[in-house]
């Protein structure tokens, strides 16, 4: 049975591989757990391992920023909230946010932009009509139910003037 829920839920918790010398989950593997939660939207919308295969289709990140906030501690249950902010033919702009139990609030939001890629070039294509209207059926379900801001989304990195 397809998940109808709004937001794309993956969860995963802080492994000891994953800890750097301060004793908090390492830079990279901030990003790592956002690549995870992405593969999941990427399931529900459809383009799953069989399908990938069978088409030659897949999703390449083209940029990604992400934002600390807090540190996360070896052991703890991590839950990344997913959402497609815009889409067009080709691409996906993702909006990710990560929370601990402890914390309401997020410690670390990411955007990515995606591109769906006919591996078989590789080059860029269309989504195919399937998989186009599952993520309208998202998109829209996610406009329907009055999600918070994508607080961090849209920073640029720079110094104050």
């Amino acid at each position: 049975m397809p998940d109808e829920t709004p937001l794309v839920v993956y969860r995963d918790t802080v492994r000891a591989e994953w800890v750097d010398y301060n004793g908090h989950l390492r830079d990279a593997f901030y990003l790592l757990i956002f690549s995870y939660a992405t593969d999941v939207l990427i399931d529900r919308i459809g383009l799953d391992d069989v399908t990938r295969r069978a088409r030659a289709r897949s999703i390449y990140t083209l940029e990604a920023h992400v934002n600390y906030m807090h540190e996360i501690k070896e052991g703890a249950p991590v839950r990344v909230e997913v959402r497609v902010l815009a889409h067009d033919a080709k691409r996906l702009h993702i909006y990710l946010e990560m929370f601990t139990d402890a914390r309401r609030v997020p410690v670390a939001a990411g955007e990515q932009m995606l591109l769906h890629v006919d591996t078989s070039g590789p080059k860029a294509a269309a989504f195919d009509a399937d998989i186009a209207a599952r993520i309208e059926a998202l998109v829209e379900a996610q406009s329907q139910a009055n999600l918070p801001p994508a607080k961090y989304c849209g920073h640029v990195i720079g110094l104050p003037a």
